[in-house]
């Protein structure tokens, strides 16, 4: 059986390195002859993605067990995935570890490579089956609200005549502001609709800060589509997300139409 034991220096009587994935040497032992071989770690400079390079190295070794100070979960579970049995916390010299394995005190549950390739595809079929389910189920759920929304918004858009819409504002631009936002709050739809009913408010004389507020809130805020937002993604997350998307459309309209302004001026 072959172990590697993680190591910053490639002697047998070095310490046993901190962390797997930037230790710079894997000190390989075959435990039947005793013959060893330091090969070096090629994620020791600590760039993203060492602890899988050093899996890479493991299973090209044909190593069945890894000794070391630390090891993510993320890159045991890939170890093991493997068959390479994993064992941390271990604070001692390469050569203090051998003994110990000799003499009976470190034991390891070596699975074999083939098993452990069966187990990982019965694991990962029964994960999928179950979050396919899960989705499905969700969806089933949600699929009334959905039809709902979309049903509740053509309404809205069809028998709210846009006359009407121009009447509530005053030419007042912090007022129009203000009701810029409650309309596009309440009237939700998709930006090419914004754009063309903000088209013809602007025609009818309504200021562009009301307008930007409608379109921000329009794309951003939903009311109409808030039950089903919640029943998806929880009530808390729902309410703060569209509470501060329309705190927010008032002052980014209004920094948008100073900005426009300044360059078309």
């Amino acid at each position: 059986m072959k172990i590697a034991i993680s190591s910053d220096d490639p002697g047998l009587d070095s310490s046993v390195g901190h962390k797997l994935g930037t230790s710079r040497y894997l000190i390989i032992v075959d435990t039947e002859s005793g013959d060893f071989e330091a090969v070096s770690n090629p994620g020791a400079s600590g760039q993203q993605g060492a602890g899988i390079q050093a899996v890479v190295l493991a299973v090209s070794k044909g190593v069945s067990a890894i000794v070391t100070g630390y090891c993510s979960p993320a890159i045991k579970e890939q170890l093991r995935s493997n068959g390479i049995e994993v064992l941390t916390g271990v604070g001692d010299t390469v050569r203090g570890v051998l003994e110990k394995y000799r003499s009976g005190e470190l034991k390891f549950e070596i699975q074999r490579q083939s098993d452990a390739g069966v187990a990982r595809t019965k694991i990962d079929r029964g994960t999928f089956a179950r979050a396919a389910r899960g989705s499905a189920k969700q969806f089933a759920n949600l699929l009334p609200m959905m039809a709902g929304v979309v049903l509740l918004t053509g309404l809205f858009n069809t028998f709210i005549p846009k006359a009407w819409l121009t009447s509530i504002f005053a030419g007042n631009p912090l007022l129009d502001t203000l009701w810029g936002a409650c309309l596009g709050s309440i009237l939700a739809g998709n930006p090419i609709n914004s754009y063309v009913l903000g088209g013809e408010l602007l025609q009818n004389g309504v200021s562009l800060f009301a307008v930007t507020t409608f379109i921000l809130t329009w794309v951003t805020v939903g009311m109409v589509q808030l039950p089903a937002e919640i029943a998806a993604l929880g009530k808390r997350f729902a309410l703060l997300r569209n509470g501060l998307s329309f705190l927010f459309s008032i002052p980014i309209a209004i920094v948008t139409v100073v900005i426009t302004n300044l360059f078309i001026g």
